[in-house]
């Protein structure tokens, strides 16, 4: 079976984060456990987000500072951050990003949902005489390295700039929360050869766990835990303890583990390939392409050439992982809203949405932010569906909270 989620190219670059399939959209490993996924090609740009105008006589515009060149940073003033990114919550700090995840899943109840997940010991006594077994390999998804991403990400944020009459030409830019450093990620070739005013959408990539009542960030925390174990799942409704005992099986796309094979490149003038690099999938949510590789890269490091140098490292570092998965699940893809925001109550219908029946926010809707091309309009008797939703209600039921009532497959809803 084929797993990949893989963020639209030039939507994604636009909204700078923007599948993780993911988004985007990502991509999905391929395997028997994995799922039917299609990798797919980019399709709309991904900038026509919430448009929050920046500009006015008592707020600082980009260009009132020394210009930056992509790649470059500068290290703003209170002040200057205040004008530029918004007021710094302190509600969505590191630290009670952190918090939000604990109180809502203790790591006891973690390890409970995924005892096979890849690298524990259940996983090595069962993979050992598997194909592609690695006997030095450790907890990847441990819930070490969930908090540590968690922790991480939440000390950026990201803001597209567009222009008014051209939501294609745009520019991205990243936020250190910490050091207030400021860094452009991406900038359109066009973007400073017309005046048209600047509209801006933010997110504050630590509000995962954190927007909503505490019902609705365990839900949130569960759709989110739900999807990646479908998409990285093993097992088979035989296997020892149930099929959702064996989420987060995987970390790379099956087909290419321990090859040289080269997949996933494409010319890119922002986001060039490095000779002899695969961006194939990998981590939870499969990222995959070099442009989706170097604008991820940029959100998390400040530089786009970390992980087009390094992509092989999203597999060794299960922290990196996680945050490629957040970052994909925190950001719009319009016309798609984030996943996070229709779990927590944050996203509304259009108009078109109504239309093609995506109108009931719940985990059904994050199916079709996710893979709706593929599994749109269907109930739990297709398998995709029914195992997506059979970890849904598995890690609610162990969470304590109810989904009656909540529309959890996709039937009478097309794409996006």
């Amino acid at each position: 079976m084929n797993m990949k989620t893989k963020m639209t190219n030039n939507r994604f670059i636009l909204i700078s984060a923007i599948a993780l399939s993911v988004l985007l959209v990502f991509t999905y490993l391929g395997s028997y456990f994995l799922t039917d996924s299609v990798k797919m090609k980019p399709q709309v740009p991904l900038t026509t987000l919430s448009e929050v105008k920046t500009g006015g006589k008592s707020e600082m515009k980009s260009e009132d500072l020394d210009e930056l060149i992509v790649g470059q940073s500068r290290v703003l003033t209170d002040s200057q951050v205040t004008s530029l990114w918004g007021t710094l919550d302190p509600q969505f700090s590191p630290d009670n990003a952190v918090a939000a995840v604990q109180n809502a899943l203790p790591q006891e109840e973690y390890d409970q949902l995924f005892p096979y997940r890849i690298g524990t010991s259940e996983w090595h006594k069962f993979a050992a005489d598997q194909p592609n077994y690695n006997a030095e390999q450790t907890d990847y998804y441990s819930y070490n390295n969930l908090i540590a991403a968690v922790k991480d990400v939440a000390n950026i944020k990201y803001k597209v700039e567009y222009r008014q009459d051209d939501s294609n030409n745009s520019r991205v830019f990243r936020l250190d929360k910490g050091t207030k450093t400021e860094t452009l990620i991406y900038q359109n070739a066009n973007f400073k050869k017309v005046k048209s005013p600047i509209l801006s959408k933010t997110v504050d990539f630590g509000s995962f766990i954190k927007e909503g009542s505490d019902l609705k960030r365990k839900h949130e925390l569960a759709a989110f835990l739900a999807n990646i174990s479908h998409e990285t799942g093993g097992g088979m409704p035989t296997s020892p303890s149930g099929p959702f005992a064996w989420g987060l099986y995987w970390n790379e796309e099956i087909s290419y583990i321990n090859i040289t094979t080269v997949n996933y490149v494409e010319a890119n003038d922002n986001f060039p390939p490095v000779a002899g690099k695969s961006y194939h999938g990998r981590g939870p949510i499969q990222l995959s392409w070099n442009y989706n590789y170097g604008l991820i890269s940029g959100i998390i490091y400040g530089t786009k050439d970390k992980l087009l140098q390094q992509p092989e490292i999203i597999v060794n570092d299960g922290k990196l992982g996680f945050m490629t998965a957040i970052l994909f699940w925190m950001t719009p893809q319009p016309p798609k809203p984030s996943a996070h925001d229709v779990m927590v109550g944050n996203w509304t219908p259009s108009e078109s949405d109504f239309s093609k029946g995506l109108t009931q926010p719940g985990f059904g809707i994050t199916i079709m932010i996710i893979n709706g091309n593929l599994e749109g309009n269907l109930d739990e008797t297709d398998r995709r569906i029914g195992r997506r939703v059979g970890f849904y209600r598995e890690i609610t039921t162990q969470m304590g909270i109810s989904i009656e009532g909540e529309k959890v497959n996709t039937l009478g809803m097309s794409p996006f």
